[in-house]
């Protein structure tokens, strides 16, 4: 069992930063794949990036490729988001997610416990 809880989420200007983390319970994080997802109003729940077990794969959408950075810290038992150059679009939910798949990691349903979501806001 795992238990994911995030924070850092918040109202920020387009052109922007926020940092999310997600800290895990249980002594088995390193065992996951980590992932971020969101979910804006009205839409459904849409990948973002995923980092490997190792930490050294990782994997965007397309659309915050160069902006967005995921990472991780197997001591702390913590997946990190840093997004940078924030655009309204980015406006979500977002969920911090482990899986303990190893292919289609961008597909919500391979993702095995999921975080209860931080808000991030991105003003014009």
């Amino acid at each position: 069992q795992v238990q994911l809880v995030e924070s850092g989420g918040g109202l920020v200007q387009a052109g922007g930063s926020l940092r999310l983390s997600c800290a895990a319970s249980g002594r088995t994080f390193s065992s996951y794949v980590m992932g971020w997802f969101r979910q804006a109003p009205g839409k459904e729940r849409m990948f973002v990036a995923a980092v490997g077990r190792s930490g050294g794969s990782t994997y965007y959408t397309d659309s915050v490729k160069g902006r967005f950075t995921i990472s991780r810290d197997d001591t702390k038992n913590t997946v990190y988001l840093q997004m940078n150059s924030l655009k309204p679009e980015d406006t979500a939910v977002y969920y911090c997610a482990a899986s303990s798949a190893y292919y289609y990691l961008k597909i919500a349903g391979n993702y095995n416990y999921w975080g209860q979501g931080t808000q991030v806001t991105v003003s014009s």
